[in-house]
């Protein structure tokens, strides 16, 4: 998956959502007008696809630039997310604080059994947030990475010339030698098409969970049992790419992982069989596996080799209720498949 940019680029630019999670560990989610408990007061956490991803990118270990792009507001939540990517070596001249708009959280209730998780989000900065501040000249960046769409309020305005300012932006990226990637926000909507299908024109690298492949293609990846439908899936992997991804299509989700190429070639990758007792929560693993998947196409790994990576990154993120919080080095993250093993191949059915 060696790509064509200039040789001289290095590093990793994010741009997007800036979000504190307030992770809070509840008994069970309630029914409406009915009382859950709230068991702990999980540690305070990262959130948003540029936050999580970097984060999760300085503690693999990368030995590449780090930089951050977004808005965050004047007040301590802001504090909290500059400090933490000075504490990571996370470059921060793109990464603004304003006083028009509060700091970006999300309340994470998150079920004790299963760590299956519901959120309550507050958009604030991140909702005025375009990106007009970048000059792509001036980074030395080979991939810039942009998420989430759907829930930058800005950036999915519409462009009459490019379909959306994302796309716009991502198109800029694209004409100053960057390799694109986008992710988005698992939305219950119909606004896919309509926002997320501009910017795909000028997107490298498409890695989305089945939920939003699925609403962006209008395909139905799952059976009514609930089992993964892998036709459906390979279907939808390629109609992003006939909606304009140059490059790679990857789908994650619990079971593992998809990736087709433009040239047709597809890749299949199980997760790992984590006991229930491991898994403390699941935010943040669609995140983390995107990590791990973008840290080998930056360093010109083979498809097989950076899905195995984000499917161990998703593992070592299930260990803690926080997005990043499980995060070990690249060392350590990919002992988990040893410790742990892979689930059987997944059926590529026609």
């Amino acid at each position: 998956m060696k790509g064509k940019f200039s040789s001289n680029r290095r590093g990793f630019l994010a741009g997007g959502n800036w979000i504190i999670d307030q992770v809070k560990l509840i008994d069970v989610f309630p029914r409406r007008e009915q009382l859950a408990n709230i068991r702990a007061q999980a540690s305070q956490g990262t959130g948003g696809a540029p936050y999580n991803v970097l984060i999760n990118l300085a503690k693999l270990g990368v030995d590449f630039p780090l930089q951050a792009a977004g808005f965050v507001g004047k007040d301590a939540l802001g504090e909290d997310i500059l400090a933490d990517c000075k504490a990571h070596q996370i470059e921060t001249k793109w990464l603004r604080a304003i006083a028009t708009a509060a700091t970006s959280y999300t309340d994470v209730m998150t079920e004790q059994n299963g760590g299956h998780r519901t959120f309550f989000h507050y958009r604030g900065a991140n909702a005025l947030w375009k990106g007009e501040d970048l000059d792509f000249q001036k980074t030395k960046a080979k991939i810039f990475h942009l998420g989430y769409l759907l829930l930058l309020d800005a950036l999915d305005e519409a462009d009459t010339k490019f379909g959306t300012k994302a796309a716009r932006l991502l198109a800029a990226a694209q004409a100053a030698g960057l390799k694109t990637s986008v992710d988005t926000v698992s939305e219950d909507s119909d606004r896919f098409a309509k926002v997320v299908t501009p910017a795909l024109k000028f997107v490298d690298y498409c890695i989305l969970n089945e939920i939003e492949a699925g609403k962006t293609t209008g395909f139905k990846i799952r059976h009514a049992d609930g089992t993964l439908d892998t036709v459906a899936l390979r279907h939808a992997a390629g109609s992003l790419l006939q909606c304009g991804v140059k490059e790679l299509v990857v789908v994650h989700f619990p079971e593992g992982g998809f990736a087709r190429t433009r040239k047709g070639d597809d890749v299949w990758q199980p997760s790992l069989r984590l006991p229930e007792k491991y898994i403390a929560g699941t935010a943040g693993a669609g995140d983390a596996f995107c990590a791990g998947v973008l840290l080998g196409l930056h360093e010109g790994w083979d498809l097989k080799r950076c899905l195995e990576t984000g499917a161990c990154a998703a593992a070592a993120s299930l260990s803690d209720p926080t997005c990043t919080g499980g995060m070990k080095p690249l060392s350590a993250t990919i002992a988990l498949a040893k410790k742990f093993r892979f689930r059987p191949a997944l059926e590529a059915t026609e």
